[in-house]
């Protein structure tokens, strides 16, 4: 038996697996025999999928000990067999069965996981969900393999990830080209770090990275996007928001009328929830903290629900829910999405 496999079986069993602590045992050479990566967020499942197929075995086996397999593709005695194929010239072989969610009969590789062959490892991809952890498959992995649950990250600390790539990678990053980022992608981690990624390259020799980076080689403008017109709707500046709203109607498709009234749906819902907390006398930092605001910005949003009382901003949701109707065509006939949008930001702020 492979002495790298006698070491992992010898370890401690682990109910839970982080993603840390997957990474580090791969980097140290650690490896088990069955991996059962499964989850909603797939940037993790890649990273750990990848760094198997691509960093375990040397060039030189590769072609005759990996196996990458789709679950549309292949059946699960396909799967079987493979994994209980004997490495050649090698201590043991790779097999990755991807979108393995798609695998018709899942439950039937509960045969091969009950008695695995130890020169194998096997890696499990299943996205877009989690396999039920209730049924015997599972119960198998969780309690002698590695099973990974990836969870999606909550938008709130997408910012404290970002920080962290980066700082891993020896950049660090100001707080307005973090808001930037997830302003406009979100929690979607996997295009956050493909962006950043292509960043580092354009940076050259410099390692801290701005607003004015995010704006220039991301493609997202700090004047002219939804971050910039909600700030100027919280300072009631008519004059601000009514040019970003016709700059806005000159790229209709970088800016879906759609998308910012949801944004902006979602920035009076913030302040609404401000004015309910700050009635239970919470203090600041935990109420950045529970409605997912960079504490950096938090002074922005309370001066927004000082400019709106919650009577106003109730009225204005019901606006936003008007309009979006209208945005649909429902008591119109012709819609101007730029003349609605200008309508409505006049009505929010009087």
């Amino acid at each position: 038996m492979n002495k790298c496999f006698t070491f992992a079986n010898n370890l401690k069993t682990m109910a839970v697996f982080t993603f840390e602590q997957i990474l580090k045992e791969l980097e140290n050479k650690i490896y088990r025999p069955i991996y059962l990566l499964m989850g909603k967020e797939p940037y993790f499942i890649d990273k750990i999928t990848d760094y198997i197929e691509t960093s375990v075995l040397d060039e030189s086996a590769k072609d005759f000990n990996l196996s990458v397999m789709y679950g549309k593709e292949v059946s699960v005695s396909d799967v079987v067999a493979a994994a209980r194929r004997y490495p050649m010239m090698s201590d043991y072989q790779v097999v990755v069965l991807k979108e393995a969610q798609n695998l018709k009969d899942f439950d039937q590789l509960v045969s091969y996981v009950e008695n695995p062959l130890s020169s194998t490892i096997l890696v499990i991809a299943y996205k877009n969900g989690s396999y039920d952890k209730r049924k015997k498959l599972a119960k198998i992995i969780s309690q002698n393999y590695v099973l990974f649950e990836s969870q999606e990250i909550k938008e709130y600390k997408v910012g404290d990830f970002i920080k962290k790539y980066l700082k891993v990678k020896g950049f660090t990053v100001e707080e307005k080209a973090v808001a930037m980022l997830v302003e406009f992608l979100g929690n979607n981690i996997s295009q956050i770090t493909n962006e950043l990624d292509k960043l580092i390259i354009l940076l050259e020799n410099r390692t801290h990275i701005t607003a004015t980076d995010i704006e220039k080689n991301i493609g997202i403008s700090k004047d002219y996007n939804v971050f910039e017109l909600l700030n100027a709707i919280g300072a009631k500046d008519a004059y601000r928001v009514q040019f970003i709203a016709q700059q806005f109607s000159k790229n209709s498709k970088a800016h879906p009328l759609v998308f910012t009234l949801q944004m902006i749906y979602q920035y009076f819902m913030k302040l609404l929830t401000i004015h309910q907390l700050r009635a239970r006398k919470l203090p600041a930092k935990e109420i950045a903290s529970k409605l997912g605001i960079n504490y950096y910005f938090y002074k922005d949003y309370e001066k927004a629900a000082q400019k709106y009382p919650m009577g106003k901003i109730v009225k204005n949701l019901e606006l936003i829910h008007e309009y979006d109707l209208k945005s649909k065509g429902v008591g119109i006939a012709d819609i101007d999405e730029s003349e609605l949008l200008r309508e409505l930001l006049f009505r929010l702020m009087n």
